[in-house]
């Protein structure tokens, strides 16, 4: 069966480097699966989770928005931030979570609530993926 070479990338680096089954990602239009021989597009992502699928297992990764960029044979993502299941420190991703909700309920004038929103959904994404509750 014919493959994709997927590459995830952040501006700290590559995140993600291999030959998957499919690829399904959450663009802002809806979610999109890619198998190999997609018609090629560029699509700007949400914060999710892409899914990975290969060899009859799922690989998840948690990224914060972006771009995906599809070729017949290859699927490209570049990503402000990017984060395998596995390397999810849900410690850290609960702290977030719970800051992000003590900024968006408190009253103060100097809170910027769209970046505490964001903020949120990072935070939630990250937790959703490390738990596997996509």
């Amino acid at each position: 069966m014919p493959t994709l070479t997927v590459n995830i990338v952040t501006p700290d680096g590559p995140v993600y480097d291999a030959q998957v089954d499919m690829v399904i990602a959450k663009t802002v239009t809806g979610e999109v699966g890619i198998l190999p021989g997609h018609i090629p597009m560029v699509a700007p992502l949400e914060i999710g989770a892409v899914k990975l699928k290969r060899d009859g297992k799922v690989e998840y990764v948690a990224i914060t928005g972006g771009f995906v960029e599809v070729r017949p044979q290859q699927v490209s993502i570049l990503t402000p931030s990017a984060e395998l299941a596995e390397s999810i420190d849900a410690a850290r991703a609960k702290e977030a979570l719970r800051r992000a909700e003590e900024r968006l309920q408190s009253k103060q004038d100097n809170v910027d609530f769209k970046r505490a929103e964001l903020a949120l959904q990072r935070a939630m994404n990250r937790i959703n993926v490390k738990e596997g509750n996509m």
